[in-house]
């Protein structure tokens, strides 16, 4: 068995260290000692036999907690109260340096907590290690100096949760949807270089991921981009081809025949296509940021973005090469076909494309045969967007959506190069933060009292309020020069240098998440009763509009437009776990996992089918506006695309956001191409085994499953682990 130190570092548990500590506390004061040896040993085992049945690695703060009680139980106060002292004492000592031990273990690679804190961060690379030790110092200043105590001490034990705490310390914000558009037709500079209108397609998409990488530099959430932005040069490319072809056929003193001069052309021009999606392919896989890993970058596609009926033939041509290009996925170092976790791919769903004989089928079909193999692209409804939305746009990454547009209100704030008026604008908006309530924690300290659940869900929204604000406030007064890509030079405004942003977190031009986690457990821990079934049902209805109202509020009071998120929890699933267990102990179907429940989600162990899922978490997501995605868990698909396709137009009919997740690895060691599952080792930790010849080292095999919205390669928490392990099949 093995236990989590302070600093983050897992190490064998060591049953004489309890021994010696009580054994020291008990020896203190010679005139009161009040164990014997036989009760501090059985005090020692108590605790062990604790640790045991946790069936996750106990933090050293949970076992002295233990101690604590044991020592009590045994009726030696005097002990128990030296043993408080000398905790108390060091934590003193501690807090006179809170970064130094952590910093420490993040460049020895031996902190076990930060090395699965982010699925897609390989915490053994320099540029990590470097993010990571910056990450710790802003979050000791943030929590000793930025940051009420209240808020800081609501974070510490699991009640709420401040998103990004490690970046908060800058003046940064979350999400984007990035104003390619603007960029590529209007021109930009980057680093210091101007960079004009590009004039060919392949040159645009190389600008492209030049101006992802500098995105992502400048915030710490996902962005998104649109291949309609992409789309108007592959016109330009088809009018400079043809001008080399015609100039070749009159060097060659040929006889020029325009059918054939279009049929080269055409040919060369899906060359210059496959050659730019490559490049946005190879580029954003390869790419690193500022803080070490790969952009957090979604890829939109959507027809009816085109201006026009050839652009839209163009469009199209573009999101088949992605498709296929995706379908097939990229070489590990082994030299063999893997599943990449970025770029995540967004595919709409629309008349035109979801029933057999419509113009843009094929392209559905093409997508469906890429999610069974490669687990994207996800996909939105256009059809159920424009019923609760009223327009069809993409989201700022995995799942956090805008509020419905409302530049009107203003005009064009942000002074974006292609602002139409009484046109809707989406692109060039962003999201300030969020922070996260933990509802299971007001489930359980309400005590099935619903009078209490609500009068301590009422205070909890004042402290997410307060933490909201704060977040709001340290963006107050960002000069445009803190980052020129956002801010100046049109990925999100094009504003004068020394200008501040401000005018840019009203009015509705940004948002800012009110986050929720753990309903499913909130409400069964409050009437027993499931989300499917009809009192759960009702019930958590009701929790989910009262969010809402709550940031309703919030926005007529200060015109800042609030939105209610469904948080994509990862590392965050296993830490509210852990302090719920601390602070109420185990309760069956409530804290009995080491992870709770992402958002509104069916729990991930309940026995549903596929469309009874999604057909129910549609009502949820409805009340969902600031961010929300729909899953459900499949077996290997690529022999019954059929299925894949049925399930497609479900959720077209159904619902506005979804995703299928598929199983996608390979072992290294022996080439098994499959689902490298699960198992538990000696030590009682979860632990990924190849099937076919029971390799265990991960870094000889690549994993790719779906977390949070997101892909994830680089391997996650023992909670999270635990979720993914139990997830059963929906189809």
């Amino acid at each position: 068995m093995k236990i989590i130190k302070r600093n983050g570092t897992e190490v064998i548990f060591d049953i004489t260290k309890i021994i010696a500590a009580i054994t020291k506390a008990n020896e203190a004061d010679a005139s009161s000692r009040e164990l014997s040896q036989e009760q501090i040993n059985r005090i020692a085992s108590a605790v062990e036999n604790n640790c045991m049945a946790m069936h996750r690695a106990p933090n050293v703060e949970e076992i002295q907690d233990m101690v604590e009680l044991k020592i009590m139980e045994e009726g030696a106060f005097a002990v128990a109260k030296r043993y408080i002292k000398y905790r108390y004492n060091r934590t003193l000592v501690r807090r006179a340096n809170t970064t130094d031990n952590q910093i420490l273990t993040l460049i020895e690679c031996n902190n076990e907590e930060v090395k699965q804190e982010n699925s897609n961060k390989n915490p053994t690379v320099n540029s990590v290690q470097r993010d990571y030790m910056a990450g710790e110092v802003s979050k000791d200043i943030t929590k000793r100096l930025l940051l009420p105590t209240d808020i800081v001490e609501a974070h510490e034990k699991g009640i709420i949760h401040f998103h990004d705490m490690d970046y908060y310390a800058q003046h940064m914000h979350n999400c984007d949807l990035v104003n390619l558009e603007d960029m590529l037709q209007n021109g930009t500079v980057i680093s210091g270089t101007l960079i004009e209108k590009p004039h060919s397609f392949s040159t645009a998409c190389n600008i492209a991921t030049q101006i992802i990488a500098q995105v992502a530099s400048n915030q710490y959430g996902g962005q998104s981009i649109s291949l309609a932005h992409l789309a108007p040069f592959v016109q330009v490319s088809r009018n400079k081809i043809r001008k080399c072809v015609l100039r070749e056929a009159e060097e060659l003193h040929g006889e020029i025949d325009e059918s054939v001069v279009s049929e080269i052309v055409e040919r060369r021009l899906k060359e210059e296509i496959q050659r730019g999606v490559q490049i946005i392919q190879y580029q954003v896989v390869t790419l690193l940021t500022t803080n070490g890993q790969a952009p957090f970058v979604t890829v939109y596609m959507y027809l009816d973005e085109a201006k026009n009926e050839q652009e839209k033939r163009d469009l199209a041509m573009i999101i088949e090469e992605t498709l296929r290009q995706r379908y097939q996925g990229v070489k590990n170092e082994s030299g063999v076909w893997i599943t990449p976790a970025f770029p995540k791919l967004i595919y709409v769903l629309d008349e035109d494309n979801i029933e057999e004989g419509t113009p843009y089928y094929y392209l559905t079909e093409l997508a469906a045969k890429c999610t069974a193999k490669r687990m994207v692209p996800d996909y939105i409804s256009a059809k159920k967007m424009r019923e609760l939305k009223g327009d069809v746009y993409t989201c700022m990454g995995c799942r956090s959506f805008l509020t419905p547009d409302r530049s009107h209100v203003k005009g064009n704030l942000a002074n974006a190069g292609n602002y139409c008026e009484g046109e809707h604008k989406y692109y060039g908006r962003f999201n300030q933060g969020v922070v996260t309530v933990n509802l299971v924690d007001i489930g359980l300290s309400a005590q099935k009292d619903m009078n209490k659940f609500w009068k301590i869900f009422d205070e909890r929204m004042e402290l997410c309020h307060r933490a909201l604000r704060c977040r709001h406030d340290r963006l107050l007064g960002t000069v445009s020069d803190a980052a020129p890509i956002l801010w100046q030079y049109g990925a999100l405004a094009r504003l004068e240098k020394g200008e501040t942003i401000d005018k840019l977190l009203y009015d509705g031009y940004s948002t800012l998440s009110l986050g929720y986690a753990g309903l499913w457990e909130c409400v069964y821990s409050l009437i027993e009763e499931k989300l499917t079934e009809s009192e759960g049902k009702k019930l958590g209805l009701k929790i989910m509009q009262k969010l809402n109202d709550y940031c309703a509020e919030w926005k007529k009071a200060e015109n800042i437009d609030y939105s209610l998120y469904g948080t994509p929890l990862e590392s965050t699933t296993y830490r509210f776990a852990k302090c719920l267990q601390k602070r109420f102990g185990i309760i069956k179907g409530v804290t009995d996992k080491n992870y709770i429940t992402n958002s509104y989600h069916v729990h991930v162990t309940e026995p549903i089918d596929a469309f009874s899922k999604l057909r129910l978490e549609s009502e949820f997501q409805a009340l969902s506006p600031g961010g929300a995605i729909s899953y459900v868990e499949v077996p290997n698909m690529l022999g019954n695309i059929p299925a894949v396709m049925q399930v497609i137009r479900f959720i077209y009919d159904n619902i506005t956001y979804a995703e299928l997740n598929t199983k996608s690895d390979y072992c290294q060691v022996c080439g098994f191409d499959g689902e490298i599952r699960i198992v538990t080792d000696r030590d009682g930790k979860l632990i990924w085994e190849c099937p076919h010849c029971h390799n265990h080292d991960q870094t000889k095999m690549n994993v790719a499953r779906r977390t949070c919205g997101y892909i994830g390669t680089q391997y996650w928490n023992q909670g999270r682990t635990q979720e993914i392990k139990e997830r059963v099949l929906h189809l």
